[in-house]
């Protein structure tokens, strides 16, 4: 299993880099992870947007969904497609309204997942665990059945103790990472220390800091991850940059 990085950035894109969207592959099946700011164009460049197998989604917030609605423009207005295929896009029905905007006539079909259940795309089983953020969103175990390759994603959310479950022994763990340690006041996301405390604790492979802020010094950031995190390797993100689930 491979993923490779469309866009990192919450809340808004910046610097060139889009928001959070992530391309998920293996054994030629292709699932995009979150579809936020400036993901149609990343992915254009490194996969035709007609052979994406599904989409699936943590979240409705804007940075992690606004390019659902071209993407799926794309889709409808493609019809050289093979056998004139519909997208699956799978998004939590917690949010009727949001979900039911998935299913676009000749284009895409949402199919919904609630936090108990499993799904079994193509070669990959996904888990669900739901996330500390003001609107419902769900954090993915997502692992590879051939090899029991194991990715890990947070999705957007403040630290809770359930994570370190949840993340226990993954190849690869992707983290909320909007703070720096100095952050105070309320959060809804992690700080790089949190997110290398995860790490440590849950005993995974490598983690990848994702949803970072547009300001501040990154490799501070990561190195700030990487204090709490030990002997894990921790990564920053690099837009179309592709590299294996595990080391």
């Amino acid at each position: 299993m491979k993923i490779t990085v469309l866009g990192y950035y919450g809340g808004y894109p910046a610097n060139g880099v889009g928001t959070s969207s992530y391309l998920i592959e293996s054994n030629g099946y292709h699932l995009l992870m979150d579809c936020g700011s400036g993901a149609l164009l990343s992915l254009e460049k490194v996969l035709d947007p007609l052979q994406l197998d599904a989409v699936i989604l943590s979240h409705y917030h804007h940075d992690h969904v606004a390019d659902v609605g071209v993407l799926q423009y794309y889709w409808q207005l493609h019809e050289e497609r093979p056998n004139r295929r519909i997208l699956p896009i799978y998004g939590a029905t917690a949010d009727p309204l949001m979900f039911g905007s998935l299913t676009w006539d000749h284009a895409s079909q949402g199919m919904g997942y609630a936090p108990t259940d499993t799904l079994h795309l193509g070669p990959l089983t996904i888990s669900f665990l739901p996330m500390k953020h003001p609107v419902p969103a769900f954090g993915m175990r997502i692992v590879e059945n051939d090899n029991g390759e194991t990715l890990v994603f947070t999705a957007d959310t403040a630290y809770i103790p359930e994570l370190v479950p949840f993340a226990s022994s993954a190849d690869l763990l992707m983290t909320d990472t909007n703070f720096f340690n100095d952050k105070v006041g309320t959060k809804w996301h992690m700080t790089a220390g949190e997110s290398g405390q995860l790490a440590a604790d849950a005993k995974v492979g490598q983690l990848l800091l994702t949803h970072l802020p547009q300001v501040g010094d990154l490799t501070a950031l990561k190195q700030q991850a990487q204090d709490a995190a030990g002997r894990i390797p921790v990564k920053l993100p690099e837009v179309r940059k592709s590299f294996p689930v595990k080391l």
